[in-house]
Parts: C-alpha cells; structure tokens; sequence
C-alpha cells in the first residue's frame, strides 16, 4: 500500500501564529467523544489570512473514489462548530471564503479526504425537501439563505482534489439548548403538531435530547431519504454517520414499542437491547443501499472506540465488521493515548483490527487531535510530543486503511508531527 506521508508545512513568519485554540471538552473512553458543545462553550479559531498552497510545496493528489483506490485514508473531520456563524447569517462570499481556507488548510498537511458536517441537528446544511435549513449558517433554523452551502464545500474539495464525505448525526434533533429553537417544519415539531396521536412516538425525548424514534419504520424511511437526497443531487465521494445512535441511559423512553414489538413476536421476543439494536441495523442496512444507489459513493460508520458502550447504544459494531451490507468502512473513535490508565491505544486499536473479518471492509482509525497537549487521559497526553504520529505508525504497522484526525480546528497547534 503507498503510504502518504502525513505533514505540516511550515509556518512562514511574516503569516504569524494562529490563534484562538479550541479545546473541545475531554472525556475518557467510556463517553461520547462527538457529544455537540454548544457554541458558547467554545471558541473557534479562525483567521482572514489564505494559506499560501503552491505546486512545490504541495504534492497532487489523484482524485479517486475510496472504494478504487490503494492509497492510504487520511481525513480530518469539520465540525458545525467550525462553520458555526454565531448567530448572524453568512452571506455567500463570506462563507465561500472560509470554506477555501478550510480546504486549503487541510491540504496543505497532505490529507486527502474531509467528511463535512451536513447534518447535525435533523436539519441540512443544504436546499432540503425533507429537513428545515440548519441554523448554523442562517442563525435561525428554517431561515433560508440564498445559496447552496453543501454545494460550495464540494466543488471547493474538488478543486483540490480531496475527496468529500457528507457526515450526518441520524437521530439527534435537540441536545441541551442546540439548537434554541426548532423550526416548524422540522419533522420534529410537524409530528408533535399533528392530530394523529401515533405521531407523538416518532421522537422520543431522553435526557437533555430529542432523537428520531428507530423503532418506527416510517421515521428510518424519513432518515434513508434524506440519506438518497444527497447522494442524488451533490457529488459526494461518501456519506458518514458518527456514534448518536441510542442515547445513553434510554430507560422507558421507547417502551410503548417494544411492548408492542413484544406482542406480536410469539413465545421468544428479544431483549429491549437486542431489539434496539435491530431496529439500528435495519436503518444502517437502509442508508447503505441508497448510498449505494450512486456508482462509487462509499458509506462508513464513525462508531466509539469502547465496543462496550458501542453495544449499548444499539450500535452491533461485531456484526458490521464481520458481515457485507452495512457499511464500507468503520472509523472507531479511539480518543485514548498510548498510556491511557483503562483502554490503551494500543489495545484496542488490536481489537478493532481483528474484528474486521469482512474482507471488503476498510479499518479506518480515528484519532483525537483535540487532545495533544491537554491533561486529557490522567495527564497522559503530555508523557510524549509526538502522540499522534505514534499512533499512526502503530496503525500502519497493523495494516490499517487509513486515519481520520478530529477536528480541523486543532490542525495547526500542539506537537508537530508528519
């Protein structure tokens, strides 16, 4: 397998240091790493200064579809958070403008792939005949603005030559106070409005959130659709769903259900977890075939690097890297050092290598930018300072496919590494 060498180009002095670090909230292993942070609660750094990307400094990279290609995943996640507009509609020159340096940027340290948060809250960041506009670039969720922001972010990372991956959070409407307000056409808010009480058991609230109900079979077909709506009209290379599946502590939040699963399932129901679980692969197997729909789109799945917690989320991350039809690659999200007190990098890296049976299944491993440099993991981030390429020579002594960095904002700061 050609290896590319993963680096930093070097900062020129006159360009200045970056500023503005963002620190999105550490977590052990056992926690939800792609939990939202509200935008509150962070600061996102971001210059008006271009990145200067030249043919001498930066090698070309051929575009190809994943599923054809032999070259080495490397891709960095792009959070809402990161496009976030405060509150204050984006006006097309603005955003255009901070996609290219968004592109830019991640092609100047040789990555080759970004999967773009395209819909994080039951909404698109994009013209959708299914969800309500997304807030995070009109400041109101169902405001429409008067251009096609997924579009622009393709045609950017086409230009460039790095593959795009729409990311999308499948179940999650509502989490703390994001978004403030839910749009009345957001299926949510239509469900909650409509005379037909079994509309009501579309969502569930649990927690601090509000998610879609996987357990109706007309909210995964509301869910596959809008999967179909990009694949049809956006040249994606890919689509990504991330770890919300069921939220932590369900409870009863979905027992009219089961009871009702459980009344016609005969002598031998399964389990409440057994079933949720089914209920999340009956939805998975449905995004992969639209996505399949489109010749060379590849679907993979973003799942917690603890399979532990994977199991009780629904997420049957053992049958998905055994068997063909559900995904065409994983992506655990193994956020620990290499000394992490609990789960090791090491460790459960090997586990995930070995889970993959499936031959046609890419081993993608996902690896936490945001932590270089903090006290995360017991202070174990900082026994090193080169954590991260550590990692990424542990992988590729594995024979894993690739890596994918969360998140673009922590690119330029921390430990230099290649």
């Amino acid at each position: 397998m050609k290896k590319i060498f993963f680096h930093l180009i070097p900062f020129f002095i006159s360009v200045g240091i970056l500023c503005g670090t963002v620190f999105i909230c550490s977590r052990f292993a056992n926690e939800n790493i792609h939990s939202p942070v509200t935008v509150s609660e962070i600061e996102v750094s971001k210059t008006t200064e271009q990145i200067s990307v030249t043919e001498e400094s930066i090698p070309n990279l051929q575009t190809v579809k994943t599923a054809e290609r032999n070259t080495e995943m490397m891709a960095v996640w792009i959070p809402f958070m990161t496009l976030d507009s405060g509150g204050k509609e984006r006006s097309e020159k603005e955003y255009t403008e901070l996609i290219r340096e968004i592109m830019n940027r991640i092609k100047s340290v040789n990555a080759n792939t970004v999967i773009f948060h395209t819909r994080p809250f039951c909404d698109a960041l994009y013209p959708s005949e299914i969800f309500p506009f997304s807030h995070i670039l009109s400041g109101t969720q169902g405001k429409k603005i008067n251009y096609d922001p997924l579009k622009i972010a393709v045609d950017e990372a086409h230009k460039l030559g790095l593959e795009f991956h729409a990311w999308v959070n499948p179940l999650r409407v509502k989490f703390n106070s994001m978004p403030s307000e839910l749009s009345d056409n957001n299926p949510y808010m239509k469900w909650k409005k409509s005379s037909d009480k079994a509309d009501d058991r579309y969502t569930f609230s649990c927690g601090e959130g509000i998610y879609l109900n996987p357990a109706v079979p007309d909210v995964r077909k509301l869910i596959i659709d809008g999967i179909r709506e990009i694949v049809r009209n956006y040249d994606v290379d890919g689509i990504q769903i991330d770890d919300y599946f069921y939220p932590e502590n369900m409870n009863d939040a979905d027992r009219p259900e089961y009871e009702e699963y459980c009344k016609n399932a005969g002598e031998h129901p399964l389990s409440i977890t057994d079933w949720r679980t089914e209920n999340i692969n009956k939805l998975v197997v449905g995004i992969y075939d639209a996505v399949h729909e489109k010749s060379g789109c590849v679907f993979g799945i973003s799942p917690q690097g603890n399979t532990d917690n994977d199991l009780k989320l629904g997420a049957d991350v053992f049958r998905w890297c055994s068997e063909q039809g559900f995904a065409d690659y994983i992506c655990p999200q193994i956020y620990v050092s290499e000394n992490h007190p609990v789960m090791p990098f090491g460790e459960c890296a090997d586990k995930w290598k070995k889970m993959v049976i499936n031959k046609n299944l890419k081993l993608y491993l996902g690896l936490a930018l945001y932590k270089v440099g903090t006290d995360a993991d017991d202070g174990t981030w900082k026994l090193k300072n080169d954590n991260i390429q550590s990692q990424i020579n542990y992988g590729r002594s594995l024979g894993c496919d690739g890596f994918m960095l969360f998140a673009y904002d922590d690119l330029f700061r921390g430990e230099q590494w290649k």
